[in-house]
């Protein structure tokens, strides 16, 4: 019965999507387009511990001036959900930026549940989060970027929902993308990329919780890591192929998690740049990084090549690589 509830409020959150004018995401005309990642705020409303989360958000936001903002889960921590996800969503809306969410492992522990973050995610101006009808999770949805001239679709965005913790008995730990949310995947990947002529479409993908693969990356000694690793990553113990079918399908270029807050580096595995955003939040939870602070990314239009750096305070940047030139073993 919980299972159909929540389904039928997805429905009802989609059918509201289908009528809810939104924001339209194109290069600008110098073929350019920039992307804020913001993680693992960890929002707790009117607790002074999180003052420094809004002074970060809005102090990336004054510096970068992105195209789009996305956030990587784990953005509220305790109740009342509805006035901390508003608050903290509201320091993107009122600068009227275009923003998406995808939902980590500790959102729904509270007094709403991911239909009803989903819902409530959806009232705020400038929001491009949805939910895609028939498959595992709330929140997984496509963001097409189109062509500074035209209607093109000219890069793609996926934003997933890695869920929270394992259900089978045995398997301790975090929970993994499922196989119907892989199928999506690769079933409107293919699409765009017979759109596209048979050329696969400069993707990147966005989740909360890492693939397996960036454990196996980081122990790579021939792997290229930068940026800090102060904890291994906390992914699932099983491995459904996520990766593997991101491969066969040629068009992710990128990914970028949240979930580890002593984590804020990138590693090419195997052509794709696995990578991490840095720890957004207060000190509501763990964080040992130093300042907290946001991913950015810079796309160029038709090129299977962008730039990727850390902001942190005081105008300060950090970690500024292009992929995959600065991963080219020389």
């Amino acid at each position: 019965m919980k299972r159909l509830l929540t389904s039928l409020a997805c429905i009802c959150i989609c059918l509201q999507g289908l009528f809810a004018q939104k924001p339209e995401l194109r290069f600008n005309k110098e073929g350019k387009f920039k992307i804020v990642q913001f993680t693992d705020v960890h929002f707790i409303y009117e607790d002074p511990r999180s003052d420094i989360a809004l002074e970060r958000i809005n102090e990336v936001l004054d510096n970068e001036k992105p195209d789009l903002v996305l956030l990587t889960g784990d953005i509220v921590f305790s109740k009342p959900v509805e006035q901390g996800m508003r608050t903290v969503l509201e320091q993107v809306s009122k600068r009227n930026i275009p923003f998406g969410v995808t939902l980590g492992n500790h959102d729904d522990e509270h007094d709403l549940s991911r239909a009803e973050l989903l819902e409530l995610i959806q009232t705020i101006p400038c929001n491009i989060t949805t939910t895609a009808l028939g498959i595992s999770g709330v929140g997984n949805y496509i963001v097409p970027l189109k062509s500074a001239m035209g209607d093109k679709d000219a890069a793609i965005l996926y934003c997933l929902d890695s869920h929270a913790y394992s259900s089978i008995e045995g398997i301790e730990g975090y929970d993994y993308i499922k196989f119907d949310q892989i199928q999506w995947y690769r079933e409107n990947s293919r699409r765009f990329t017979q759109a596209n002529g048979g050329i696969p479409l400069p993707s990147l993908a966005f989740f909360h919780i890492p693939l397996p693969e960036y454990n196996q990356a980081a122990a790579d000694e021939q792997a290229i890591l930068i940026g800090t690793r102060k904890e291994k990553a906390c992914a699932p113990q099983l491995n459904t192929g996520m990766f593997a079918a991101m491969k066969e399908n040629k068009d992710i270029m990128g990914v970028f998690v949240g979930h580890d807050h002593d984590c804020d580096y990138v590693v090419n595995w195997k052509g794709i740049l696995l990578g991490y955003d840095r720890y957004t939040g207060g000190n509501t939870v763990y964080n040992n990084l130093g300042s907290n602070g946001a991913r950015i990314i810079e796309l160029t239009e038709g090129s299977t090549s962008f730039k990727t750096w850390i902001r942190l305070k005081d105008d300060q940047t950090i970690q500024h690589v292009t992929y995959p030139d600065d991963f080219l073993k020389k």
